[in-house]
């Protein structure tokens, strides 16, 4: 009888329903998690540490694919197709209510080997003092790279021939000017500025931006933006210039903390208010 019921619990067991593997999604921009260690002495901080060294690491894996993504797309745009937007660009700019209102701005100065929306217009209407738009020429800080560790400065230049070409063939302000003396730092001037007009390689809606991989302006943003704290300054507007080649959908552009985020994004099709400090201005 014993054989006979232990058979009996065996056939119902065989029998009954098997529950359904568990299906794990798991990103490919994702690294494996590292193995839990076994030493109990080990730092509970070490496992935390490898995972943010990992996260890090995907994030800037997947910015350099969509650098290269991007980077072929502006490749593909024919000369015809880049001035015409250049200009449309540069008119949405020099046409806007907060341009003509901003006294003193921070902007780029375009470089066409790099392939950068063309800031020619936008300077030469800064500097001019009798310019259409406003009556009056404007105060502008243009970048200077000083070393590979994302240091840069923003000098004052009243016409182009304070620029001079480094050793990239990228033209940049001398830290003197022709008598000597030492060019204004932006940030070292007793008024804050406006506006920044500021480049990129990539973009969103969001005001996500990608630049080339030196961290040089999110740096540079970072202090100016402290230092309009500490001296009760108004923040100025972030406006970057875009190709329609260069504005991505919502996501895909991967950020990390040191990210600076902008207000507002130009293309040749128009404004792009991000912000509310955008949307208030804009």
């Amino acid at each position: 009888m014993i054989k006979n019921a232990v058979s009996s619990l065996m056939v119902r067991f065989l029998h009954l329903p098997r529950a359904a593997p568990t299906l794990t999604y798991r990103p490919r921009c994702l690294l494996p998690l590292p193995p839990p260690r076994l030493r109990v002495a080990a730092s509970a901080s070490a496992p935390l540490a490898a995972m943010s060294t990992a996260a890090q690491q995907a994030v800037a894996d997947q910015k350099r694919a969509v650098r290269s993504d991007v980077r072929r797309a502006l490749k593909a745009l024919s000369p015809d197709q880049r001035a015409s937007e250049d200009l449309a660009i540069q008119n949405n700019i020099l046409n806007s209510s907060w341009f003509k209102a901003s006294k003193r701005l921070c902007a780029y100065i375009s470089c066409a080997q790099l392939r950068e929306v063309d800031t020619s217009k936008i300077i030469a209407e800064a500097l001019s003092p009798d310019s259409e738009h406003d009556g009056q020429a404007k105060d502008i800080y243009v970048p200077r790279v000083e070393d590979k560790n994302r240091n840069m400065r923003m000098f004052k230049i009243t016409a182009m021939d304070d620029l001079v070409k480094n050793s990239m063939n990228i033209l940049e302000p001398s830290p003197l000017d022709a008598s000597g003396n030492a060019r204004e730092d932006v940030l070292s001037a007793s008024s804050p500025v406006d506006l920044f007009v500021l480049p990129g390689q990539a973009f969103d809606r969001t005001g996500r931006r990608l630049g080339r991989g030196g961290g040089y302006y999110d740096t540079f943003l970072m202090r100016y933006q402290e230092l309009a704290k500490e001296k009760g300054w108004n923040q100025p507007l972030l406006v970057a210039l875009s190709y329609s080649v260069q504005i991505l959908e919502e996501g895909i552009i991967p950020v990390n903390s040191t990210d600076v985020p902008i207000d507002a994004l130009v293309t040749s099709s128009g404004i792009i208010p991000i912000s509310p400090a955008a949307l208030e201005r804009v």
